[in-house]
């Protein structure tokens, strides 16, 4: 989460990510599930030219049987709008079952003369598609142009919120918790002269991060994995925001074994309240959170010590030393 928050508070970033939404919102809610494109009352020229073709033939059939009624022959002809002189002219061109004088009456009486394309020019067909094809461009406009607006509002939020913390210097709890852990010291087990552990990291949680939950990946020198391990909350005291964390788990994970393994460090107030710690060791062991304290968790072939680097407590209502301001622990891992 602390890396995504970094990558949007870049302008492209948050443009691209932006643009996206946008499209997802604009195209795919908005243009197919709230508002598709719906035809009502459709006029014969909005038909696809293979349609308006098939609507042709059956007018000057329907002239041919009553030929007195040239109004309805004419309101026929009219529906199609420009593109019916090139349709006569493909009809007549194709009669099928058409009698070719039914054809020629059916012209004299709408008054029009069949447009017949000439050699080496598109056939009246191809046009007639695209044209149809045009139809879309309007409504396709539009929805670019929705997307485009929504998008836009979307990274300027983000900019809007990035100039905010620019200008203010303010920072989340999440942030200020990973400039803590990168300020932290690493242990140098070999300067001891213990042995180096495989992996380290570094965990750090803030009050007012109220969805810390951190997992790493343990990977063997040639790329193995072998586990997991990582830190979260697991107990608040008191009620409002932000949580107020009295106690946090520390697990590792062994993919060769059946279990995985957890120790609660706990604050001075919880470790210290019977009916608090008696809970709470249901989920691991209680261990008191001090600084520079360290606690061994072990499976069937890994070994993890957890280091408390940094610590503080919060002040307020509650019971002294009853919940973390801050609380930075480095995980350090070795194969057995």
């Amino acid at each position: 989460m602390d890396v995504i928050r970094e990558q949007l508070k870049k302008p492209l970033v948050a443009l691209i990510t932006g643009g996206v939404i946008g499209l997802i919102i604009g195209w795919f809610i908005i243009g197919w599930g709230l508002w598709p494109v719906t035809w009502t009352d459709a006029s014969p020229k909005e038909l696809h030219p293979g349609y308006q073709e098939m609507y042709l033939r059956a007018a000057i059939q329907a002239y041919g049987a009553n030929r007195d009624d040239i109004s309805t022959a004419k309101a026929n002809w009219d529906s199609l709008g420009e593109e019916g002189p090139a349709i006569l002219g493909r009809v007549q061109g194709a009669p099928g079952t058409l009698d070719p004088a039914l054809i020629e009456a059916f012209g004299g009486a709408v008054g029009t003369t069949p447009v017949v394309p000439a050699e080496g020019t598109a056939a009246p067909t191809e046009a007639a598609e695209k044209g149809s094809s045009s139809k879309l461009l309007p409504f396709l406009g539009i929805l670019c142009f929705v997307m485009l607006l929504l998008g836009g509002a979307i990274a300027l939020y983000f900019y809007l919120q990035n100039r905010k913390f620019a200008g203010t210097g303010e920072k989340t709890a999440a942030q200020q918790a990973l400039d803590a852990a990168r300020q932290a010291e690493w242990t140098d087990y070999s300067a001891a002269g213990e042995e180096a552990p495989m992996t380290q990291f570094m965990s750090s949680y803030r009050l007012g991060d109220d969805l810390f939950d951190e997992s790493f990946s343990i990977d063997s020198p040639a790329g193995e994995f072998l586990g997991e391990c990582g830190v979260g909350i697991s107990e608040t005291i008191g009620v409002g925001d932000p949580k107020k964390v009295t106690a946090v788990e520390v697990w590792i994970f062994d993919k060769n074994d059946i279990q995985t393994v957890t120790k609660v460090v706990m604050s001075a107030h919880a470790f210290n309240d019977e009916g608090i710690r008696q809970r709470l060791q249901a989920k691991g062991e209680p261990v008191k959170a001090d600084t520079g304290a360290q606690t061994v968790l072990e499976t069937a072939t890994l070994r993890l010590v957890a280091r408390v680097v940094d610590m503080s407590y919060g002040e307020g209502a509650l019971p002294e030393q009853s919940f973390f301001e801050g609380l930075v622990l480095e995980l350090a891992v070795w194969q057995k």
